[in-house]
C-alpha cells in the first residue's frame, strides 16, 4: 500500500467531493475547502477528513487547513482563475510539493505550466475521448 498523504482539496463540487471521498477512503488525510457549507453534503460515506468553509485564496483559510504540511493540493473549483490563484499560493507561499489544478480552457494550460503547476483539462480529455471513440 502506498504511503498515506496529507491532501488539501479546494472545491467540493462534483469533482472535488468525489476526489476527497476516494482519497480519504484510500487512507489519506484529506481536508476539503469550499466557500459554501452546503456542498459538503456531496461527500461520500467513506470521507473521514476535515471540512473548512472559506475562500482558499485567503492565506488564513489555507493556514487553517495546515497547507504548509500538505503533500499535495488539488485546485478543482469551477473557476480557472481561482484554481490558478490557489495553485500559485500553494506552490510559492506554502511550498507544497505537488500542486494540480483543473483548467477548463485548454489555452490556459501553458500559463499554468509556466508557473510549474500540473493541470488536468476536462475539456481536452473529453475532446480526446470523443475523437478516439470515432476512430
Amino acid at each position: 500500500m502506498a504511503k498515506s498523504q496529507y491532501i488539501v482539496v479546494v472545491g467540493c463540487g462534483r469533482l472535488g467531493s468525489i476526489l476527497a471521498s476516494q482519497l480519504s477512503g484510500e487512507g489519506n488525510s484529506v481536508v476539503v475547502i469550499d466557500r459554501h457549507e452546503s456542498v459538503f453534503d456531496h461527500l461520500g460515506g467513506e470521507f473521514s477528513g476535515f471540512q473548512i468553509v472559506g475562500d482558499a485564496t485567503e492565506l488564513a483559510v489555507l493556514r487553517s487547513a495546515k497547507a504548509d504540511k500538505a503533500d499535495c493540493l488539488l485546485a478543482v473549483t469551477d473557476s480557472d482563475n481561482i484554481n490558478i490563484m490557489v495553485a500559485q499560493i500553494a506552490k510559492k507561499l506554502f511550498d507544497i510539493p505537488r500542486v494540480l489544478a483543473r483548467v477548463f480552457d485548454p489555452n490556459r494550460e501553458a500559463i499554468y505550466r509556466e508557473f510549474g503547476i500540473e493541470t488536468i483539462s476536462p475539456t481536452q480529455l473529453s475532446a480526446e475521448a470523443f475523437v478516439k471513440s470515432l476512430n
